[in-house]
This record gives C-alpha cells, sequence and structure tokens, in this order.
C-alpha cells in the first residue's frame, strides 16, 4: 500500500488553467483480460472471481455481465441468477500484472507514464504543445489506438482529459466503456453541478455525511465555500486542495512512498477452521516480510485481522476496508524496527492468540510504519543477527530456486494459499520470486 503526500499549491495559480492531466481508467479491467486472453469468451457475460464456490465475491464483471446487474462484489451465486449462463472465470493474478505492463509499454509509445495509481489507472502529463484540446483528443485517440493495436482489442480503457488530476478521473467515470471526456477549467463548476458528492473519487459515504454536518449537500454547495470553509469541513488541508481542484488548479504533487506492506486472504470453505487460518496467516507474512525486505524497509507495528462467522464475504472484493470494520483486529509494536521473518511469527503468534473464538473466514496481515534500512539502529545481540541473516538467506535462495524455497514449518498445508492477491492499489514486483503466482 502506499500512499502520497501533498505540498502546498502554488498561490500564484493564473485564473484560466490549461489540460494538463490525461488520466486512463482501464474498463473493466481484470474481465477485459479474460476475454483477450481467451476468444471464446468474448462478447459474452464474464465474472472474475478468487473462489468459484457460490458464496465467493466476484472481483470483477464484464459490461456484458453488468448489462445484468452483475457488479464487483456480487456473490458468485447471485451472479449466476442474475445472469444465467455467465461464464465464472478463476482469477489469473500474474496474467493481469503482465498485461499492465504491456498496455504501460504501449501507453508510452505515445507519451510518458508519470504515475501509476493502481493496476487499471495511470496519469500522463501533457507537454505544453500537446495541451489544446484538439491536439490533446487526438493523443488520446492515438492512446487507445496504441493499446488496442499493440496489447489487445478487449483492453479498452476510458480517458479523461483534464487541469488536475482529481478532474481527469472525475472525468473517466463520465462515460464508460471506451469513454474520452475532456474537462476545462472554464467550464466549471457547469460540467460538476449534475454530479453527486459521491460521484467524487475520495469522497465516500462517511465524508458525505460530515460535509452534510457542514451545510454542504450538493457540488454547488461544496463550489461556493472558501478554502477556510472547506477546511474546517474535511479537518485537514486536504479541503484546501479540494476548492483549488474543483477550480482546474493543481497541488504540488510529491512522490508516493511505501508506508505499509500487507495481504489479506478470503478463506475457501476447506480452510475456515483455527488450524488452517493459522497456517494460512504465517503465509501471509512470509509473503509480507520478503516483499518488505526486498524494497528495503523495517516494520514498527505489526496487525492481524481476523473475521469469523457470516459476514458478508461477497463485500470483501477490490477495497476490503468493510470486511476489516467488521472484523477483529490485533496489533503489536515492533520497537526499534524489525524485519526477519522468525521475530515478526512470534509476535503474530501471540496476537493470534488473542483472537475471539471462532471460525475464521477473512485473515490479513499487514507490517505498518514502515522505516528505510539507514534509519534502523542494527541488532546488537547474536541472535537477532542471526535471525536477519537467515531470512536474507531464505530470500536469496527463493530468489535462484524458486518461491518456497524454505519455509517455516506452520504454513506446509498452507504454500498454494495466498499465492498471489489482486493488485487493487499497487501493482506487484514480479522480480519478487513470491509476488504473484
Amino acid at each position: 500500500m502506499t500512499t502520497a503526500d501533498e505540498t502546498p499549491f502554488d498561490s500564484a495559480e493564473p485564473r484560466h488553467n490549461p489540460l494538463r492531466v490525461l488520466f486512463l481508467d482501464l474498463n473493466s479491467y481484470f474481465a477485459s483480460v479474460e476475454q483477450q486472453l481467451e476468444p471464446s469468451l468474448r462478447g459474452k457475460p464474464v465474472a472474475v472471481a478468487p473462489v468459484m464456490a457460490d458464496g465467493g465475491c466476484c472481483v470483477a464483471a464484464s459490461y456484458e455481465a453488468k448489462a445484468f446487474g452483475v457488479r464487483t462484489g456480487t456473490r458468485v451465486g447471485e451472479a449466476k441468477r442474475l445472469c444465467p449462463g455467465i461464464h465464472i472465470v478463476k482469477t489469473r493474478h500474474r496474467a493481469y500484472v503482465e498485461m499492465h505492463h504491456k498496455i504501460i509499454e504501449a501507453v508510452e509509445t505515445c507519451l510518458p507514464v508519470e504515475e501509476v495509481l493502481s493496476i487499471d489507472e495511470m496519469a500522463c502529463r501533457l507537454a505544453r504543445d500537446e495541451r489544446d484540446p484538439a491536439k490533446a483528443v487526438e493523443l488520446a485517440h492515438r492512446v487507445k489506438r496504441a493499446i488496442a493495436s499493440r496489447v489487445g482489442e478487449c483492453l479498452r480503457c476510458s480517458i479523461g482529459l483534464a487541469p488536475n488530476r482529481v478532474l481527469g478521473k472525475l472525468a473517466t467515470d463520465m462515460q464508460k466503456p471506451d469513454g474520452l471526456v475532456v474537462i476545462e477549467s472554464g467550464e466549471l463548476p457547469g460540467r460538476l453541478v449534475h454530479l453527486k458528492l459521491q460521484d467524487f473519487p475520495g469522497i465516500g459515504p462517511r465524508m458525505v455525511q460530515r460535509l452534510r454536518a457542514f451545510a454542504i449537500d450538493t457540488v454547488e454547495d461544496l463550489y461556493a465555500r472558501n478554502e477556510e470553509q472547506l477546511e474546517r469541513a474535511w479537518g485537514s488541508v486536504l479541503g484546501r486542495y479540494w476548492h483549488r481542484w474543483l477550480r482546474g488548479q493543481e497541488t504540488v504533487h510529491r512522490t508516493s512512498r511505501t508506508r505499509s506492506v500487507g495481504h489479506q486472504h478470503v478463506l475457501p470453505p476447506e480452510a475456515r477452521n483455527p488450524e488452517a487460518a493459522w497456517g494460512i496467516c504465517v503465509r501471509l507474512l512470509h509473503k509480507a516480510a520478503a516483499r518488505m525486505r526486498h524494497l528495503g524497509y523495517y516494520a514498527q507495528r505489526l496487525t492481524l485481522v481476523v473475521a469469523c462467522g457470516r459476514r458478508r464475504p461477497s463485500t470483501w472484493g477490490p477495497r476490503s476496508e468493510e470486511a476489516e470494520s467488521r472484523a477483529w483486529t490485533g496489533a503489536a509494536s515492533l520497537e526499534g524496527g524489525k524485519q526477519d521473518t522468525l521475530t515478526l511469527a512470534s509476535e503474530l503468534r501471540a496476537l493470534w492468540e488473542k483472537r475471539p473464538p471462532g471460525d475464521p473466514t477473512f485473515v490479513g496481515v499487514t507490517l505498518h510504519d514502515l522505516l528505510p534500512a539507514a534509519s534502523v539502529t542494527l541488532p546488537l545481540f547474536k541472535e537477532e543477527q542471526q535471525r536477519e541473516r537467515l531470512s536474507r538467506l531464505i530470500d536469496e535462495l527463493d530468489a535462484s530456486h524458486g518461491p518456497l524455497t524454505v519455509y517455516t514449518g506452520a504454513m506446509h498445508e498452507a504454500r498454494k494459499s495466498a499465492a498471489g492477491g489482486i493488485a487493487f492499489r499497487s501493482v506487484p514486483d514480479l522480480d519478487l520470486p513470491d509476488s504473484v503466482a
């Protein structure tokens, strides 16, 4: 997981703000990849699910399936009821990552990708001679043609051309699939007033309720408030950023830094017992710790999330905050920062023993508050030094001989579980042996 810092905006921002951003959002990405890789699925309703059982969750649906009401988060059994004849396809995580990289290569034959925001979203910066609306639209069409010709005709995308990323992202949501929408600063706020507050990226149900407490119920209300009023409504400087974004202005963007590394897993029916679930927790920790070391970080905090019983696992899709909010969470402090798997596994076990009773249906392990290796005091005690050397040796063996060449005994039965999570917010590094199957 990553977060992006924002610095104070440029107070000398001109009143007229040119098009600066080409924002690209791939349409029904996982389902589209499946249709591209399997021609027999093209033009047919398709849903992608990590668990094929009726209680499993659809994490993507093709537009043919969406026409029947199938959405991300729809249970597999419900998808079959809504759309008889739907093709349920098991997720192929590595294929989505490999296709993602091909799409980036195709886009970059037209213009550089400034930042990858998720596996199906990216932002590009328009050069000064590309900011004329007619030229920007032609460039967007070139991007679409490049993806179709170099990657595949099923990989459609919606493109938003706007003065900043927020409006660019908003533009991609206005026309799907295969959309192309331009929002110019001179059209604001008229182009936005028909929208609902929750249509804006980053404004969810809780934020809507908070804004209503400040008598902000519509986009017109939002636009009418000054910077100080929006800062109070948001409770942070983010409100000032929104004041600028709504007027087509930009805030200075800093490079994202990794602040946490973690993995989550909706347990299949056969693993919904404490013994099997514990093995999968160790498996998730093994992946997260190896990934953290690969990035060169130490963790200062470890959390374990466990949900038990029938808690609507169909909602545990691309964004699992809802699952976490209804689950038990335990946290352990890792003084000074820890990196080796054995120490982390010991802390994880202590958390596991504190969980409430019941058969787990969902587990998640996350390493938080990451510190760069240069900021961490090296271990003083011989045993700690040996544990760190052992973890690095395991990483080297996995890199040389394949993932899980060496692993802890607790995860023996779970070796094939959680073989690669779907990259909704960040894209797995294929150079890491155990990143994605």
